[in-house]
């Protein structure tokens, strides 16, 4: 009985993957938010959002340093 239950809840997870990864998040950012405050909480998720950015970028094979280039100023080249 329990492990019916349990494989249906797992089921309905499966299906609303978008909404539960979505609920997951927006409780563990209230956690981070109530125990170190908004504005070290905000600089967590910054970095993080920005580690999944660059990820992304170099699993499509993106050139780093145009990447680079695209979100800091150009350097002067000697």
């Amino acid at each position: 009985m329990a492990k019916e239950k349990f494989l249906e809840f797992i089921q309905i997870l499966e299906e609303n993957k978008g909404k539960t990864i979505g609920t997951i998040i927006g409780f563990v950012i209230a956690i981070l938010v109530l125990t170190i405050g908004f504005f070290r909480t905000l600089f967590i998720v910054l970095c993080t959002w920005f580690g999944f950015y660059l990820g992304k970028k170099k699993d499509n094979q993106e050139d780093f340093r145009e990447i680079l280039d695209r979100i800091l100023p150009p350097g002067r080249e000697k």
